[in-house]
């Protein structure tokens, strides 16, 4: 170490501390604003077309887009850059022996993981802190950009549209445009356990936005009982039925829109409906708290992976943890399929992958040198 180790046993664990946070911190931020300026890069090249045939302004794609892209592209990948950021540090100071040096001068390796650690709970708590609430804003304007100005196609209307509504109440509609928020041979089904006591039916269906109701054209309306049957012709009408045109768009990026209340509303309203996508709000809940915790898991993976000499040199080392890393994400994106489809339940489908890594961490903490 260029530093000078105090002789007195806590002065030096001070000293390793804040030279290790340091390090961490800084090789940290280098990492991600690297990482940061190629994605921009790659993303300006990408795009430059769109922007150039749509007219739109410097102000916009700087302000709009890409002052909103850089926060998701870098919460996104932080679990990537810490890990790749801890490798290469922690290689460097294997190799120039410094980590020989503080473990001579009497600072046990279990030590030397705390800085380590408390800096990976700091970055881990304010990646909690955005993906609940700051980058749902975020996500929202850049999403807005990318639907008006970027790969914009002209919308087909979505076909055999089916929704629970509530619970035994059921809509089917043969067609929806979203662009005018019509719809086509439209049903609507309430049942009794598994009994139909209501069958609406009509040939047309259209939100109106300022009744916040939907106006029905040529409808047939059908009430049955144990022992009864009334069946009722209309031309107009207007219902105000438990969905708008926003439920019926297919939109997988909607959830990323909502801060932590807003998700956690429209999952209760989801299962009220007892709609069948329920899962994949809930996979999004938890995954905005359960990916941050990779954090100092993979903290703590690269410090056993790179706290030794390899034959390879540092590039080694830095690549056996990227690949691990990305093996990391490929399995959250396994698991997450698995709480989707309703195999797992959401909470445990996206900590599986941390539970997995967390073992591994420990299998490879107890073979590191002391």
């Amino acid at each position: 170490m260029h530093n000078r180790i105090p002789s007195r046993p806590l002065g030096r664990i001070k000293l390793a501390d804040r030279y290790l946070v340091s390090r961490f911190l800084s090789t940290y931020v280098v990492t991600l604003l690297m990482f940061v300026l190629i994605a921009v890069v790659f993303d300006v090249v990408e795009k430059l077309e769109d922007f150039i045939s749509k007219k739109v302004t410097l102000r916009e794609i700087v302000l709009d887009y890409y002052l909103n892209f850089i926060p998701f592209f870098a919460v996104l990948f932080t679990p990537l850059f810490v890990f790749v950021s801890v490798v290469f540090f922690t290689s460097r100071l294997a190799y120039r022996n410094e980590l020989v040096a503080l473990l001579n001068a009497g600072i046990t390796f279990r030590r030397l993981l705390v800085p380590y650690l408390l800096t990976g709970l700091i970055i881990t708590l304010l990646n909690i802190l955005a993906n609940h609430w700051f980058l749902p804003a975020a996500n929202r304007q850049r999403l807005a950009f990318t639907n008006t100005y970027i790969g914009w196609r002209q919308h087909n209307p979505d076909r055999h549209v089916h929704m629970q509504v509530a619970p035994n109440q059921f809509m089917y509609m043969e067609n929806f445009t979203v662009s005018d928020s019509t719809g086509y041979r439209f049903a609507y089904e309430i049942f009794d356990r598994y009994q139909l006591v209501y069958k609406l039916r009509a040939e047309r269906i259209h939100w109106n936005a300022e009744l916040k109701s939907w106006e029905l054209k040529n409808y047939a309306e059908r009430r049955l009982g144990p022992a009864y049957e009334q069946l009722r012709y209309g031309k107009d009408t207007v219902v105000a039925y438990a969905f708008t045109p926003s439920d019926l768009k297919k939109d997988r990026h909607a959830m990323e829109t909502l801060n932590a209340r807003q998700l956690n509303e429209r999952i209760a309203e989801l299962r009220m409906r007892g709609a069948a996508n329920v899962a994949a709000y809930e996979v999004e809940k938890h995954r905005r708290t359960s990916f941050p915790f990779a954090i100092p898991i993979l903290t703590l993976l690269g410090v056993s992976m790179s706290a030794r000499k390899m034959r390879g040199g540092i590039g080694l080392q830095v690549g056996l943890g990227i690949l691990l890393a990305f093996a990391y994400l490929l399995f959250l994106q396994f698991s997450q399929t698995f709480a989707t489809s309703g195999a797992l339940p959401a909470w445990l489908a996206v900590w599986v992958p941390n539970i997995l890594f967390f073992l591994l961490t420990l299998m490879l903490l107890l073979r590191a040198p002391r």
